[in-house]
Formats: C-alpha cells, sequence, structure tokens
C-alpha cells in the first residue's frame, strides 16, 4: 500500500519548501550583491528609489515589510556608504525624504540584474501550477495575516 500523506503532512511540506525557496534565493541574492557591498534589504532600497526617484522613509518599513529600527540603521549605512541621502521636507522638517546620489546611481548601473535568480528557480516550470502557487500563497498570507491582526482589514 503507498505511503499516503496527510492534508496536515502536505501543509508543512508547502511550509517547509517555501521558506527553502525563499532562502535559497536569499542566498543567490546575497552573493549576487556582494562584490557591490550590498545587502537584500539595501538593494531593495535602492530598487525602490531607482523606480520611484525619492520616498519618504516612512513609508519604506511598511513597503518593504522591515521594523523601521532595522530600516533605520540600513539607512544610516547606506548614507554613510554615500548612496543616498535624506532631505527634510519642505512641509515638516521632521520628515526626510531618501533619494540615490550619484555614487547610488552609478553603483545601481553596476549591479547585476537579478531577474536570473527568477529564471533559474522557475524557467521551464508550467505556468499553471506556478498560477496555482501563487494563488495558494496569497491566500495563506492573508489569512495568516488576518490571525495575526496585520491584515488590511484591521
Amino acid at each position: 500500500m503507498p505511503n499516503k500523506t496527510t492534508l496536515a503532512e502536505q501543509n508543512a511540506l508547502l511550509a517547509a519548501w517555501t521558506k527553502r525557496c525563499y532562502l535559497a534565493g536569499r542566498i543567490a541574492m546575497e552573493a549576487a550583491l556582494r562584490p557591490y557591498d550590498l545587502g537584500a534589504t539595501q538593494w531593495y532600497v535602492l530598487h525602490h528609489l531607482s523606480r520611484h526617484g525619492s520616498i519618504k522613509q516612512r513609508e519604506l518599513p511598511k513597503i518593504l515589510e522591515v521594523e523601521r529600527a532595522t530600516l533605520s540603521a540600513i539607512v544610516a549605512a547606506m548614507v554613510r556608504k554615500g548612496l543616498i541621502e535624506q532631505v527634510a521636507d519642505k512641509d515638516d522638517q521632521r520628515q526626510k525624504h531618501l533619494r540615490m546620489t550619484t555614487h547610488g546611481k552609478r553603483l545601481w548601473a553596476e549591479v547585476p540584474d537579478l531577474s536570473f535568480i527568477h529564471q533559474a528557480a522557475f524557467e521551464g516550470l508550467d505556468a499553471s501550477a506556478i498560477t496555482t502557487t501563487i494563488s495558494v500563497l496569497e491566500r495563506a498570507v492573508e489569512r495568516l495575516e488576518r490571525l495575526s491582526g496585520k491584515g488590511a482589514d484591521t
């Protein structure tokens, strides 16, 4: 008789493989960024600024899903490296806008396109399987965020 997994075991496997996929992608990303002295969150800050030009610092924790204190340390390091600058808001001097410096823009132009990581992970996989996986993970995240009080409804 074949070994059948229960729904609970399948759910646990799905969670474990999702985590392993994330971690493997993060390791590949960090390896690609290491020669540029950038961490993954620093890359995300530069990526966001490259697309939007400038953003209020207080908006980034929600966008990047990191704690404010963590982001403050990352921003401080990026300012020290000369990659970004903090500019006081014209209307409210307490609010800071972030934007890339000339040095940051030069570095951003040198950093490789990281889409090769997605290609390595997902190229050749069945599109409908990917669509189903996205749907399942979206629902799981929505449910878990609701459970923890982090969802949009709260």
